[in-house]
């Protein structure tokens, strides 16, 4: 397969005829214009929050009674792009990104931390302590890296909309997310971790693994989960960037999660042994180790799939920033899932992130060899696992067939900016050919060998393609948006240090 680079923003509207002439339609601008209807549908007028999700139809009986902060702030920064591509007027956008921002001022948060609760009901804006699907009890849970989501839409709206400035920044001011660091994760004198999150109850209905603490000395204690985030290609990494850049968690901090785990022998329970060196940045040592998928190397996410990888490039410019690590992760990520899709499970297609399962509930996907979890996520309706063995350690497992592949279409948007003429091909022929798309834009997922489509839109998802359409069509406007002066500081030379055991470009 030849290889993808990176091409620059500007090439992508060579390779689309019609994306720079407003008559007729260009396919990204349709796009963006059916997914914010989508992301419309999902609005509960009486709060300005936006559901978890809908069906296909966008029927307003169809949607959830329960959203996220990470729902929440994929509304807010689609608003902006649905702005700057001219789909909303200013005034309309400034108007509905205000009515959000008044309702998040008015839910109930942790007093200490500033942090928003994982599960609100989007109808009234109550903390949801029964979950409304099922009726099931739910202990109120403080994400990291849900509210990292919400902290970046906040910094696009303080900085991309002037008038609603200081609603923003209030908001933001009061979130502190060293309030999820633990310094002693590592012990040995490293950098800590962030906590998967905590609660400020007792978690007893069902009960939770917590640990009591209180890392910021502040308010009662809390029941910190028993996990960290210890891996680099995951999106938790969007909560660090923040941390660190408002000062709330040391630099150090970004070099502590595992870029991969160590290559002994101890380790042989993951997907693969991985190759490398170590290098020292801020006197921490980082085993920079990589994985091998067909003859690709890449630094592995614990899935193998596009959004654990991709999605915070969405807001912060890795491959910028960091040229000799994520400007060469990203681009060998997108060709590993191209090339796995095209010419190893051969489906036709490719683009594999967690979605809605088109049989019914919800599933993870991913291409499962670039993944460090021996179980994996799958790429196929089957579950189909493949196992590369662990050099001398463990062999390998059996050659692998694979079933009804399923690919997501938000995977394809965010891979765009490393192989736009492969995504828009790959996103028209979903259309033409697979009935993938509806009057919301792109179903969130279907199986392309039985032809199954999931047709419900996740309000996640739909805020991922409104991100990596503005990005392409509003020449980077959510990266420029996000990347202010003073986290372009703090963040840019931290990145840049470091070194990933991988080929230049």
């Amino acid at each position: 397969m030849r290889r993808l680079i990176a091409v620059p923003v500007v090439a992508l509207l060579l390779l689309a005829p019609g994306i720079a002439n407003a008559s007729p339609p260009s396919p990204l601008k349709q796009y963006a214009v059916d997914t914010w209807r989508s992301m419309d549908a999902m609005l509960y007028k009486e709060t300005a929050l936006v559901a978890d999700n809908v069906g296909g139809d966008l029927s307003p009986a169809s949607r959830s009674r329960y959203t996220s902060p990470t729902n929440i702030g994929g509304y807010l920064w689609s608003a902006v792009v649905a702005r700057d591509l001219g789909i909303i007027s200013r005034r309309e956008a400034s108007d509905r990104i205000g009515k959000t921002l008044t309702t998040l001022g008015r839910l109930d948060r942790h007093p200490a931390s500033g942090m928003f609760y994982n599960w609100y009901d989007p109808l009234n804006g109550t903390k949801i302590r029964t979950w409304p699907e099922d009726g099931s009890p739910r202990n109120p849970f403080l994400s990291s890296v849900d509210n990292g989501w919400l902290g970046a839409a906040l910094v696009v709206v303080r900085n991309a909309v002037p008038e609603q400035r200081s609603k923003a920044s209030a908001l933001l001011s009061t979130m502190d997310f060293g309030f999820f660091y633990n310094p002693d994760a590592r012990g040995g004198g490293l950098p800590g971790l962030i906590r998967g999150g905590f609660w400020d109850e007792e978690p007893l209905t069902p009960p939770e693994c917590n640990v009591v603490g209180n890392y910021r000395d502040r308010g009662p204690d809390v029941f910190y989960t028993c996990n960290h985030y210890d891996i680099t290609v995951t999106e938790p990494r969007i909560a660090s960037y923040l941390g660190i850049a408002f000062g709330q968690i040391p630099p150090e901090h970004y070099f502590a999660t595992n870029r991969t785990f160590p290559a002994s022998c101890d380790w042989s329970w993951l997907e693969q042994q991985p190759t490398g060196v170590t290098r020292t940045y801020l006197g921490v040592p980082v085993f920079e180790g990589a994985y091998t998928y067909r003859g690709t190397k890449f630094v592995p996410s614990w899935g193998g799939d596009m959004f654990e990888a991709l999605m915070p490039d969405l807001f912060v410019p890795e491959d910028r920033w960091a040229p000799r690590s994520w400007g060469r992760n990203h681009p060998a990520t997108v060709r590993g899932q191209i090339d796995h899709g095209m010419n190893d499970a051969k489906y036709g297609y490719w683009g594999f992130s967690p979605a809605s399962n088109p049989f019914g509930g919800y599933a993870v996907y991913g291409v499962e060899a670039m993944g460090m979890d021996p179980g994996g996520y799958p790429s196929d309706r089957e579950g189909t696992n493949y196992d590369a063995g662990f050099g001398d350690c463990r062999p390998p497992g059996p050659a692998v067939t694979y079933g009804d592949g399923v690919v997501t279409p938000h995977a394809v948007f965010l891979a765009m900016r490393y192989a736009p003429r492969e995504s828009l091909d790959t996103l028209a022929k979903l259309k033409r050919n697979l009935g993938a798309y509806g009057p919301g834009g792109f179903y969130d997922s279907v199986a392309v060998r039985s032809g199954t489509v999931a047709r419900r839109h996740l309000s996640l998802d739909q805020a991922m393609v409104m991100g990596a359409i503005g990005n392409v069509l509003g020449k980077e406007l959510v990266r420029n948006a996000f990347a202010s002066p003073d986290i372009e500081r703090r963040l840019r030379p931290l990145l840049a240090m470091e070194e990933f055991s991988l080929p230049a470009r």
